[in-house]
């Protein structure tokens, strides 16, 4: 016979709202918005037909029905968690959430990982890639990677480095004897682009004065990532933020042909909801990447 529950997210909401007795209290606990956890207390309304707060301007009281969930329910929770931790010692782990670009997952932070976890094993990071924009209030996400100029509405944002874009080619290309000794030699090259950054070569051209060749021309790639790749293997020239091809460049993976490079008026940021508190996995999570990006004179 089945179980006849309702959903757990909304059972968490109304939970921690009625300990609290504030819709403001409970979100920052569940590190959600406050319309978050109202809309979940909502459902939970609506699955049950039966009202459970009585909600005032600045204030929330339970209903009878309420206060006999809450009374049930808390107890209840404190059951599944000691069920929980008893046979799982990873429950008692701190768990962070990290959407990121794919490039900037693969070139920076997922070698960054390893380290950190030799540093913090209290602390799991999952990761995520995605070009699209996180919703905070729909993923369980705590914190992106987002360029632009750091003013989003409802988020906090913590500025993490600047997009300075660079020519870079592979060690095959220059096997092959061909000259990259100014910016119009690139007129003899193809361009290696990414999808997600498609104006980038079109930036960098006007930031030096080359107007005779085609920004936009070449071969097309759906990542900067698979730009670098096809670059290392002699396929034509990649176009790259400095901060994520450092490594790179020091391994001698990738060469910067020219010294010239363009700044762009965007940057990376580390974003989070401005209305929830960090917990303390992504306060330690973000000085890890301050520091490191410091370390490597990306700052």
């Amino acid at each position: 016979m089945s179980r006849l529950l309702p959903p757990l997210n909304p059972l968490k909401a109304f939970e921690a709202a009625a300990r609290h007795l504030s819709l403001t209290q409970a979100a920052i606990e569940l590190h959600v918005t406050q319309v978050a956890v109202s809309r979940q207390v909502k459902l939970l309304e609506d699955h049950i037909g039966t009202q459970l707060f009585i909600r005032g301007t600045r204030s929330i009281t339970l209903t009878p029905q309420g206060e006999r969930l809450q009374r049930r329910l808390g107890p209840a929770f404190d059951e599944i968690e000691s069920a929980i931790k008893s046979i799982n010692g990873r429950a008692r782990r701190d768990l962070l959430s990290i959407q990121a670009y794919t490039t900037f997952a693969q070139r920076w932070l997922i070698p960054l990982m390893s380290r950190f976890h030799e540093e913090h094993p209290e602390i799991e990071v999952r990761l995520s890639t995605s070009t699209a924009l996180v919703d905070f209030e729909r993923q369980n996400v705590d914190a992106a990677i987002r360029s632009g100029n750091g003013d989003w509405p409802g988020l906090a944002a913590d500025y993490l480095a600047p997009i300075e874009l660079m020519p870079v080619i592979g060690r095959k290309l220059l096997r092959h004897g061909m000259l990259l000794a100014a910016p119009a030699d690139l007129r003899r090259h193809t361009l290696l682009h990414s999808l997600a950054r498609p104006d980038d070569w079109a930036s960098w051209l006007a930031s030096v004065g080359e107007k005779k060749i085609d920004g936009y021309d070449g071969l097309k790639f759906e990542s900067s990532a698979l730009a670098f790749e096809a670059a290392v293997q002699g396929m034509g020239v990649a176009i790259g933020s400095r901060v994520l091809i450092t490594e790179a460049l020091a391994e001698g993976t990738l060469i910067a042909p020219f010294a010239l490079t363009c700044r762009l008026s965007s940057n990376y940021y580390l974003v989070r909801p401005a209305g929830r508190t960090a917990s303390r996995a992504l306060r330690i999570f973000r000085q890890y990447l301050l520091d490191e990006l410091q370390r490597r004179g990306a700052v």
